[in-house]
């Protein structure tokens, strides 16, 4: 089980992580629908995660939102790298009813985000702008290569949650073992 805590004058997080686990999740960052898309998440991918964030949100919920996943980012992190006898690519198109929406990763050690989810607004009291501000702490403080792309839907609630499920499934199959892998580079290192 990985820990990983963040402590700043704006929130406190403690993150467990357990890479391989069985989908089992304890989340509460203040947040109602940023922990709803984060148990899907954790559901998809197949591991156990607890997140613990006390935030700001009197003010919004912006800094919640991006520690929780630069913290989210540092525990995966130390589960995965450095990379070895995985499979390391991975993607999934996951659809909620009329959406659609395709994640492509690389557990490269390179942090790139590509993020085409054309949404704005809220979501119920959340600000659909702070999907691309997790998306973007994720994958730089993994780090990882991470593109979204969305192919359809209109449904902002149906497309940010393929796009977490998306992120999950792409997961869990670019850290599958593969014992014959070695380091996944011809490089030779990530």
């Amino acid at each position: 089980m990985i820990e990983v805590k963040r402590e700043t004058k704006e929130t406190r997080i403690k993150v467990k992580l357990n890479l391989y686990g069985s989908g089992r999740a304890s989340i509460d960052t203040g947040v109602g629908f940023y922990d709803h898309m984060l148990e899907a998440f954790t559901k998809h991918a197949h591991i156990d995660l607890e997140i613990k964030c006390v935030g700001d949100t009197h003010i919004d919920d912006h800094h919640s939102v991006e520690d929780v996943a630069i913290v989210l980012g540092e525990a995966l992190k130390k589960a995965i790298y450095p990379v070895e006898n995985i499979e390391r690519f991975g993607n999934a198109t996951v659809v909620m009813d009329e959406a659609s929406v395709s994640c492509d990763i690389d557990l490269s050690h390179r942090a790139f985000l590509v993020y085409e989810l054309p949404i704005g607004g809220k979501v119920g009291n959340f600000d659909v702008e702070l999907v691309e501000e997790f998306f973007k702490a994720f994958a730089f403080n993994l780090p990882l290569t991470l593109h979204l792309i969305y192919h359809r839907g209109k449904n902002k609630h149906h497309i940010i949650e393929a796009a977490f499920k998306a992120l999950a499934v792409a997961l869990r199959r670019a850290v599958t073992i593969n014992q014959n892998a070695g380091i996944p580079s011809t490089k030779g290192v990530l």
